[in-house]
């Protein structure tokens, strides 16, 4: 295919999609009612511009030739003899009003338009050969036609139905209701068909979120049948391992306390001295590395979501970071929102927290709650992280080269921790430049 083809055709496709409906029960009517109209429409213009004129056309020449055959009658009657049983006959007969004016009755009307008018008008000409005027009445639906003849001028009354299909928009009614009706059962049938899958995508979406999905069960047709059905098996799973998962943590957790606790009690047994001090710090480092390789391993998986006043947990974290260490904390819209308490405190306090350590002195936090997302802003003047590593400080254990060393504090897992809790909620973490000439975190989570 040519490309300049190709490209329009592209930009077509491209318009088509934008105006096009995006959900499903919008694509499905538009598959059910587009050949619908189109059927109608073609079905409308065969009879408007085919039968209908067809029809017109034959009862028109009908009517011409009754009035040609009156014409010949009452031109081959000898002169002096009363015609006035033909015209009984064709007013009894034909549903023809015929009279016989003066020669002077006759005066050529202008031509009257429409599919009626030129119908009539052209069978006229071809059956009579002679001079005529016709004339609609629109007001009383009925049509006069003048033909100059020996004796003077024939006047020809007859109602309009004669020559029109005059019923015709009852067709068109008709089509109409039977039209809507169908549409309607189609949104009825397919709305049907729908809602299961709705359902089935609000679960799923709940799950992932960590909200209780309520009593959902399989309905609808049997595919959406076996998908919500490998949902609620893959849900069961999941749930399974997480429950195992935080058993053996607990497990781990509380083995590893216990050696923790087991050295502090012989530290505090062996006193004061040069040689303790630095085992002690050894201790509380191993403690604090243990508390975060357990939250990173639990992820807070286990823990519902709820409505949670995250305004208030923003501004607690800001307030907990340690003194002289300022922290300008903002919030704006509803400060009600749908997550994860103990995992968005987490979430806040290492990106807090990761800003005080590595800023020089200022921290802002600017949140803000709109259009259906909660979003967590975090800017610091410190030295900030090279764009080509940004991404990678996500990694578990991932650590920038000048904090390799074994005196820095961090075990590299505070921005792992905060993006696995936020894309657990639905949402996510990215890092930017700060306009405070730092490190700025994005964290946008669904509420």
């Amino acid at each position: 295919m040519p490309r300049p083809v190709l490209r329009s055709w592209r930009a077509l496709a491209g318009a088509m999609g934008q105006v096009l409906p995006k959900s499903l029960l919008g694509r499905s009517l538009m598959i059910v009612v587009t050949p619908m109209l189109v059927l109608l429409s073609v079905l409308t213009f065969v009879f408007m511009d085919r039968h209908w004129a067809l029809v017109t056309a034959r009862l028109s020449s009908a009517v011409v030739r009754d009035i040609a055959a009156v014409v010949d009658l009452v031109e081959h009657q000898p002169p002096g003899t009363d015609v006035a049983a033909i015209l009984r006959v064709a007013a009894n007969r034909l549903d023809l009003s015929v009279e016989v004016l003066p020669a002077s009755a006759f005066a050529p009307a202008p031509r009257t338009g429409g599919l009626l008018g030129s119908t009539l008008s052209s069978e006229m000409r071809s059956r009579l050969g002679r001079p005529f005027s016709l004339a609609i009445d629109e007001a009383t639906t009925t049509i006069e036609i003048r033909v100059p003849i020996d004796r003077g001028t024939l006047r020809v009354t007859f109602p309009r139905n004669l020559a029109y299909a005059a019923n015709w928009h009852f067709f068109l009614v008709w089509m109409g209701v039977v039209g809507v009706v169908l549409i309607v059962l189609s949104i009825i049938f397919i709305r049907n068909q729908v809602k299961p899958i709705q359902r089935l995508a609000n679960a799923a979406e709940a799950f992932g979120k960590g909200r209780p999905i309520g009593a959902f069960s399989p309905q609808g047709a049997r595919e959406v049948r076996r998908a919500a059905l490998a949902f609620l098996e893959m849900r069961r799973r999941i749930e399974r391992q997480i429950d195992q998962r935080t058993t053996m943590l607990a497990g781990v957790s509380h083995d590893l306390r216990t050696v923790l606790t087991r050295f502090r009690l012989e530290l505090a047994l062996l006193g004061e001295g040069e040689d303790v001090e630095p085992m002690r710090r050894d201790v509380d480092e191993m403690e604090a590395m243990l508390e975060a390789y357990l939250a990173f391993a639990r992820g807070d998986l286990d823990e519902a979501a709820v409505p949670t006043d995250v305004a208030a947990v923003i501004a607690d974290v800001a307030a907990r970071q340690p003194e002289g260490r300022r922290v300008e904390a903002s919030f704006s819209g509803d400060p009600v929102v749908t997550v994860r308490p103990g995992a968005f405190r987490r979430l806040v306090g290492n990106l807090v927290g990761n800003a005080v350590r590595y800023g020089h002195g200022k921290v802002a936090v600017a949140a803000e709650h709109r259009g259906g997302w909660l979003k967590v802003v975090v800017d610091d003047d410190g030295p900030g992280i090279p764009a080509e590593e940004r991404e990678a400080v996500f990694r578990p254990f991932y650590r920038l080269d000048r904090a390799r060393n074994q005196d820095a504090p961090g075990t590299g897992l505070g921005l792992t921790i905060a993006r696995d809790v936020a894309r657990a909620h639905g949402g996510d973490v990215t890092l930017a430049a700060s306009p405070l000439g730092g490190l700025r975190c994005v964290a946008r989570l669904p509420g």
